[in-house]
């Protein structure tokens, strides 16, 4: 068995001071005792604050050969252009890179991943992973004429994959009501979490309330025909929601041009919902991220992502904390451990074993360092130890 404690404990529930977690040999607790009742000499203490392992709610790493290829802060439309010239490339490259990115989301402390799948590219490295995966097998269509066939490309993803997956949409703008409708009937008959991403710029809005701005633009300059389509005149989240199943858990990723109002018309419609932030990829895509504290004052669930290499320095969750840190000080230690562990873990349905360092679990146990006033610096730093 091992005694490890720590400054603080955050379970990913709870904060706990003069706590020992006791593991045993196959990285489950056991127990959580009263320092003093311990033999102090058996007991590894560490500097710094002990969490559970990290939840990475939202990445695509069959994207992560396309690390410091794609040009950074150039806007949502520029960084759609450059993926599509990017992403094709030697089948051994991408491979290799998925590898060296498990691995280091590993290393980093992050235990399970909410993972965007286009291809079954990271599939047989997910069986060898010490990570527990959940696949998000997305699909996009604009046009009705095409939701069979990109819904039937989803559900062979489905069949060859070997983790828990879902076939989810890419985001509103690129999902017609006839392949949401199959989405949301397949995911009721399997009880499907869902995810999407949502409202990442203004022109998404634009787009719904009145067929304008970049983001329609852009599909008319794929050569896709939008006559057929009319603006529901709403912002684009609920337009969409209204069409998927407000009784399972759904996923919104990013959310930059989320305003309160829609915030407060999600909630109340679906009380499913969790909001994904992935702070760094709002920095190195539009230069923007969310307002957070006005998720909090609303009572929104809140995971953390990474997203991609294509549009991160990295994949880990404390870069992630830290930026967030550094843009709302006002947001505590305690939070921030709840949104990157037990939260996305509760979402992708893993809670039973990860998120929270509770008895009976598995939940792997991180060490944050170099943390003052219980704030994250600039130079705290993340070990998984267990």
């Amino acid at each position: 068995m091992k005694f490890i404690t720590a400054d603080k404990i955050y379970t990913g529930k709870v904060v706990l001071e003069n706590k020992v977690v006791v593991i045993n040999a196959a990285n489950t607790v056991i127990d959580i005792v009263e320092a003093k009742n311990i033999d102090s000499s058996q007991v590894e203490t560490f500097e710094g604050v002990l969490c559970p392992g990290f939840i990475n709610a939202h990445c695509h790493v069959e994207l992560s050969h396309l690390f410091g290829k794609v040009s950074e802060k150039m806007g949502l439309d520029n960084f759609i252009k450059e993926i599509e010239l990017y992403r094709k490339a030697d089948e051994s490259g991408i491979l290799d890179a998925i590898k060296i990115s498990d691995q280091e989301m590993y290393s980093n402390g992050i235990v399970a991943v909410g993972d965007i799948c286009n291809t079954a590219n990271t599939f047989g490295r997910k069986l060898d992973s010490k990570i527990s995966y959940h696949n998000f097998l997305e699909v996009f269509a604009f046009h009705p004429s095409r939701a069979e066939h990109v819904y039937e490309q989803g559900l062979k993803l489905f069949h060859l994959s070997q983790q828990p997956s879902s076939i989810t949409p890419h985001a509103p703008y690129s999902a017609s009501e006839k392949l949401l409708k199959l989405i949301s009937d397949f995911a009721i008959e399997n009880s499907s979490v869902l995810s999407i991403h949502n409202q990442e710029t203004e022109d998404e809005n634009l787009m719904f309330q009145s067929k304008t701005g970049k983001v329609i633009e852009r599909i008319k300059g794929f050569g896709i025909e939008t006559d057929f389509w009319n603006a529901p005149q709403e912002n684009s989240i609920v337009a969409t929601l209204k069409q998927l199943p407000k009784q399972l858990k759904i996923q919104l990723v990013h959310n930059t041009f989320t305003s309160e109002a829609d915030m407060l018309w999600a909630n109340e419609y679906n009380k499913n919902l969790y909001w994904c932030f992935c702070v760094n990829a709002n920095k190195y895509i539009e230069n923007r991220i969310p307002n957070i504290p006005l998720f909090i004052k609303n009572n929104c669930k809140i995971t953390i992502g990474t997203d991609s290499l294509a549009s991160n320095w990295s994949l880990n969750i404390l870069d992630e904390l830290k930026t967030i840190s550094n843009a709302y000080s006002e947001i505590s230690l305690q939070q921030l451990i709840q949104w990157s562990t037990i939260n996305g873990a509760e979402y992708l349905g893993f809670d039973r074993n990860l998120g929270s360092i509770e008895i009976g679990k598995t939940p792997g146990i991180n060490l944050i360092s170099n943390i003052e006033n219980n704030q994250l610096t600039k130079k705290s730093e993340v070990v998984k130890i267990v």
